[in-house]
């Protein structure tokens, strides 16, 4: 089991639950069983009062004063059909024995002491001529012939059959206990499950929460009390998030704005100086400036207004319009531009403008990386795809995923660059629904692709 799943709130609740179950089947089956056979005994016991009061009941008082049992036909024909499962005996309250079945028992009874009101039980194990063991009880009672002792027992076996009736009983409903614990258990993993699924649904809306969505927020309807105070602060919390982003991206708009009339004054003063190695130098410089801050714009613009991406575009036309515009500077870097394009036109739906935004992007990056006299190939596909395709170092199986992250930068990387470029590409390609990715080129390189989804017109 996962190092997650053992920290489960579900589990958590779950294994009491199951270890509730378990011990409260396991008492209650116990207490059945318990409480069968101690009825069984007490029944056994409640037989014994009831037959020793009944012969009580037919002692009669003769003219002598003397005291005689006289039983039914019945009773008799009973005591005499099982002589040795049932024996009493009885006597009077000057300890004469009035009458006894067998007369062995009578003969044991007559060394004891007088009953008493409350039943006194006795174990007799050895009685002559018998091989049984009896369990019974004494008790003192009033009769027609005066206060009598009254001695029943029942041999150890006459209850066999009334246990083994019980022992049925009970093994037929004991299986029930446990299977009734499941069902019951089930019923509780589903509540919980039930019960938590708003929280599953909330950590589903907290994952797609990022940098680009601040301004969603956990819903907090139908959650348990004691979890809406944690999605409050969770919700108050990312307010005051999103109120940072804000300032942050109107910082950074308002920044390269300023920074725009400064650059476009020092470059219009450099261009009037005479040449020098140290202009050249300088206009280098300033050449990176102003492309920081057109960058910086760009990534102010699309983290501030969502892009319109309703438009019909043809790839094809954008990628060859990008490679005529820029030829003349890959040229000037002692690059070639080549331009490879589809038959068709390749229609998908997006902003031409943001499109061409991202291929130039891609074409700059992969300039800087060609060796010079290199060819850098632009390719538009008939599924959708955009490739930029150079001869350079390539990328690291290890960057591949980083280096679309804004401000990241290998070692290898130009002195030049910022760190802006390809996360601009990715953040246009995201707007669009599609995919910025990178790869090994067949003869080296690498190849940057923009996959988009393809138009319904196209299909």
């Amino acid at each position: 089991m996962s190092r997650r799943r053992l920290h489960s709130l579900q589990l958590r609740l779950v294994l009491p639950l199951v270890f509730l179950f378990i011990v409260g089947a396991a008492v209650i089956v116990g207490f059945v069983i318990w409480r069968a056979y101690d009825s069984a005994d007490s029944l056994a016991d409640r037989e014994l009062s009831l037959r020793a009061a009944d012969l009580a009941s037919y002692l009669v008082r003769q003219p002598d004063g003397t005291a005689r049992l006289d039983l039914p036909e019945n009773l008799r024909q009973a005591y005499g059909a099982a002589p040795a499962a049932d024996i009493f005996a009885i006597r009077g309250a000057d300890g004469r024995l009035i009458a006894a079945m067998p007369q062995s028992f009578g003969s044991v009874v007559e060394r004891w002491t007088s009953a008493s009101e409350h039943a006194g039980y006795f174990h007799l194990k050895e009685l002559p001529g018998r091989s049984d063991d009896y369990y019974g009880l004494g008790l003192a009672l009033d009769s027609a012939a005066g206060p009598v002792s009254v001695w029943v027992a029942r041999a150890n076996g006459a209850t066999a059959l009334v246990h083994s009736m019980l022992e049925e009983f009970v093994f037929d409903i004991a299986w029930v206990i446990p299977l009734f614990m499941l069902l019951a258990l089930g019923i509780a993993i589903l509540t919980t499950r039930k019960a938590l699924a708003p929280v599953r649904a909330l950590s589903e809306v907290a994952g797609s929460i990022g940098p680009s969505t601040t301004a969603v927020r956990l819903p907090q309807a139908s959650l348990p009390s004691e979890i809406e105070p944690l999605v409050a602060a969770v919700n108050r919390a990312l307010d005051r998030l999103e109120q940072g982003f804000a300032v942050q991206r109107q910082f950074t708009a308002n920044a390269a704005h300023e920074l725009r009339t400064p650059l476009a004054i020092v470059t219009g003063a450099l261009e009037g100086m005479d040449p020098s190695p140290e202009l050249d130098k300088l206009k280098l410089d300033v050449a990176r400036m102003n492309r920081l801050v057109g960058q910086l714009l760009s990534v102010a613009r699309l983290d501030a207004i969502a892009l319109d991406v309703s438009g019909m575009v043809d790839l094809n036309d954008v990628a060859r319009q990008a490679v005529a515009n820029m030829a003349p500077w890959a040229l000037a870097q002692s690059r070639r531009l080549a331009f490879d394009g589809a038959r068709h036109p390749v229609v998908v739906s997006g902003n031409v403008h943001a499109i061409d935004d991202a291929v130039r992007n891609l074409v700059e990056n992969a300039v800087a990386h060609a060796p010079p006299e290199s060819e850098v190939i632009v390719s538009a596909r008939p599924d959708g795809r955009i490739e930029v395709s150079d001869c350079g170092p390539g990328v690291p199986p290890q960057d591949r995923e980083r280096i679309f992250d804004r401000f990241w930068r290998s070692k290898a990387a130009p002195a030049h660059g910022a760190g802006l470029g390809l996360a601009i590409v990715a953040e246009i390609m995201k707007a669009h629904g599609g995919r910025a990715e990178v790869s090994a080129g067949a003869e080296g390189g690498a190849v940057f692709t923009l996959a988009f989804p393809m138009s319904a017109a196209a299909r």
